[in-house]
């Protein structure tokens, strides 16, 4: 297998509306997310993007086929978002956290920087 830096994971459907990336621990969160969608019949693909660098050297064809399958694109990182705003583009939505000082369980952080699978899931289907 060659490394690509981004992989599809999860497909809910053939005919999709969405692509959500997502690196690390929060791929899992974004599986949720998609499963979460397709109970209400929006359907989704995940993509686990461990590595921008290796990614950002494939070819057109891979990137597009990565990226550009779906109008929504969305990241999920509890980091800044500012960095995967290249791959969603000014019409994508982008989960994350832009602050920094707080100081809480996990759970307790994520679900105040709207980390939360319930939040992220409703976000999207306003977008689309």
């Amino acid at each position: 297998m060659s490394l690509a830096g981004a992989y599809e994971v999860l497909r809910t459907n053939n005919k999709i509306s969405a692509t959500i990336i997502a690196t690390g621990s929060e791929t899992s969160l974004a599986i949720d997310v998609g499963h979460k969608l397709a109970t209400d019949g929006i359907y989704s693909k995940v993509i686990s993007m461990p590595c921008q660098e290796l990614f950002d050297q494939q070819s057109e064809i891979y990137k597009n086929k990565i990226l550009n399958e779906t109008k929504l694109v969305v990241s999920i990182e509890a980091s800044e978002t500012g960095y995967w705003k290249k791959y969603t583009g000014s019409k994508g939505l982008n989960f994350g956290i832009d602050d920094f000082g707080k100081s809480a369980p996990y759970k307790d952080i994520y679900n105040h920087f709207g980390l939360s699978s319930e939040i992220i899931v409703k976000k999207i289907k306003k977008r689309l």
